[in-house]
């Protein structure tokens, strides 16, 4: 192999490294940030109309924006008294949630996922309740009033229907007033994963401007706080082309407007978005706060990302509240489509049919996602045995002409690599290759063509929950999560090592075979703490080539190599 083919080997591998670490070394840009600390959606927004002179029905569910403008109504209307004795739970189920919700400040203290379960086997509440006891409960009140926000958020709230357990599809309405203020929050659940909510803020006169916020971070509280750093995003646009920044840079309050058709948050696995009835009518607000839980022993304490949507107009805030997986078939399901969200990066045009692919070997052939794995990895070599066979009679020839080029490289051995000579060597080089007919890239077309294939399985085993804590066999229990105890890491590492003893090799020079040996170590490096479905896939595509290589052993005999032209008597050296 020349230095043009030791290149190419080299760029596929650093091509994948980088590909790993991509996502952890160039996160998204941040959003722009705001030109005020007042809501940027009240720049575009008209301006609100005059108070009516009758009292507006009470309606929806609110919160008004910090730096909005106090509304003083020139003559008060007294509105009936309506709290609550003590502070109740609600539990509201389908097949999909179980929500409670309390009556003490109309927020939500656990949002369980009834189909998953977290890293430690529990339900999963993707409500981080430990910080929210500090930094607020979902669907929380903001307005531009504090007292007014601190009060409502903690008011004991009349619900009807009463608890303590709803079905859904149901109609929860919590009001509170005071007699001057009246605060009421609707919430239509329905059998899915999707809540309209309706939330409003009134003074007898008119709608407060409001805001309705979900505090305290979102996702797998199971995980550790490092972990969900890395993955955890603030998205806002539109449902197919939208903006979205790692959450933990986002350093300071932040305030987008509209028009969209999400905001909200998501990990790796799970989403939480707003979807605004009126999307021109809207602002959405994020910022980042420090709690401090229990038991905290590093040195910073943690912060946690608080969303909110809020509107600028004098009328309820309207949206549907969207709390569910990043499955492909239940973001399609929503109104808009949200399957966007799941991103399967550069070479999604592979990572998208191999798991569509994947997931049907997995419901239709076999009900295990690793031995679905293997299988689809079987095919794969299968179907690219033409291009194998290729590259090793590509290899073979240039084995052949290896004594040849040897020479030359002799030739030209005592001259630097930046010598114009050098250049002559290759040009020599290329020439016997075309005198030959072989192509010095063919041996690594295949490698290079699998690198689509490595990323696209790379990217579907990191965001696909089907994969999530799904088995295989032994100790094996999430393929979606490293192998503690590396068994199919030595396995991989091992295999490749017999693959390359039984693979010809296509230079006689010993620093470039040195190379080729280290290339399983280097690999082993990369793989070290990467799915287990993934050092899965590249064990099975080893053991498949190792097979095609006996077969191409025992069918295609080696050609004898080419003697190198002997120096004429008295040649100089």
């Amino acid at each position: 192999m020349d230095d043009t083919n030791k290149r190419v080997i080299v760029a596929f591998a650093v091509s994948f490294a980088i590909l790993m670490v991509w996502k952890f070394a160039f996160p998204p840009p941040e959003p722009p940030a705001s030109p005020s600390k007042a809501p940027a959606a009240a720049q575009t927004q008209p301006a609100a109309p005059k108070p009516d002179t009758t009292p507006a029905p009470p309606s929806g569910k609110t919160t008004v924006p910090r730096a909005a403008a106090k509304l003083a109504p020139a003559a008060p209307v007294e509105l009936p008294v309506q709290q609550g004795k003590k502070a109740e739970e609600i539990v509201i189920e389908n097949d999909a949630a179980r929500v409670t919700l309390s009556t003490e400040g109309a927020v939500v203290k656990s949002w369980i996922l009834r189909k998953f379960r977290d890293e430690k086997g529990e339900p999963l509440d993707v409500v981080n309740r430990a910080a929210c006891e500090t930094l607020g409960f979902p669907l929380s009140l903001k307005l531009s009033d504090e007292e007014m926000t601190t009060k409502l958020n903690s008011a004991l709230f009349v619900a009807t229907p009463e608890g303590p357990t709803l079905k859904a599809p149901t109609k929860l309405e919590l009001v509170y007033s005071d007699g001057k203020v009246q605060a009421r929050k609707v919430l239509s659940f329905g059998p899915a994963y999707e809540v309209h909510v309706e939330a409003s803020v009134t003074d007898g006169q008119r709608f407060l401007p409001v805001e309705v916020a979900w505090p305290g971070g979102f996702g797998d509280q199971s995980l550790a706080p490092q972990a969900k750093a890395a993955l955890d995003r603030v998205l806002y646009g539109g449902a197919e082309k939208f903006e979205n920044v790692v959450q933990r840079k986002v350093e300071e309050e932040r305030t987008i407007p509209g028009p969209f058709e999400i905001a909200g948050m998501d990990d790796r696995y799970f989403l939480n978005v707003f979807l605004p009835d009126a999307p021109d009518q809207v602002f959405f607000r994020v910022s980042r706060r420090t709690w401090n839980p229990p038991e905290w022993k590093e040195k910073e304490p943690p912060k946690e990302t608080t969303a909110a949507l809020g509107t600028q107009q004098t009328k309820p805030l309207a949206f549907r509240l969207f709390v569910g997986p990043k499955d492909l078939d239940v973001l399609r399901s929503v109104n808009p489509p949200l399957d966007h969200v799941v991103d399967f990066g550069w070479f999604s045009f592979v990572a998208k049919p191999l798991f569509l692919v994947l997931r049907y070997i997995h419901d239709h052939w076999i009900q295990n996602y690793g031995w679905a794995i293997v299988l689809l990895t079987i095919i794969i070599n299968l179907a690219m045995f033409p291009l194998r066979l290729k590259q090793i009679r590509s290899a073979q020839e240039m084995q052949r002409v290896a004594p040849i080029v040897k020479g030359i490289q002799d030739k030209y051995k005592q001259y630097k690599f930046n010598d114009p000579r050098k250049q002559k060597m290759n040009q020599e080089i290329m020439k016997l290759y075309q005198e030959h007919g072989i192509n010095p890239l063919g041996g690594c077309l295949p490698m290079v063509i699998q690198l689509p294939f490595l990323y696209g399985f790379y990217r579907v085993l990191d965001l696909s929950i089907e994969l999530r804590h799904a088995p295989w066999i032994g100790y094996i229990k999430d393929l979606s999560a490293p192998d503690h105890y590396y068994v199919l890491l030595a396995v991989m590492i091992i295999t490749m090592f017999v693959l390359q003893r039984m693979t010809p090799m296509t230079t006689a020079d010993p620093m470039q075979q040195r190379m080729f040996m280290i290339m399983p170590i280097f690999f082993g490096v990369m793989f070290y703490r990467v799915a287990s479905g993934l050092v899965l896939y590249w064990m099975t595509s080893n053991c498949v080539q190792i097979g095609q290589q006996v077969f191409i052993n025992r069918m295609i005999p080696r050609p004898s190599p080419v003697p190198a032209p002997r120096k004429a008597a008295g040649a100089k050296e």
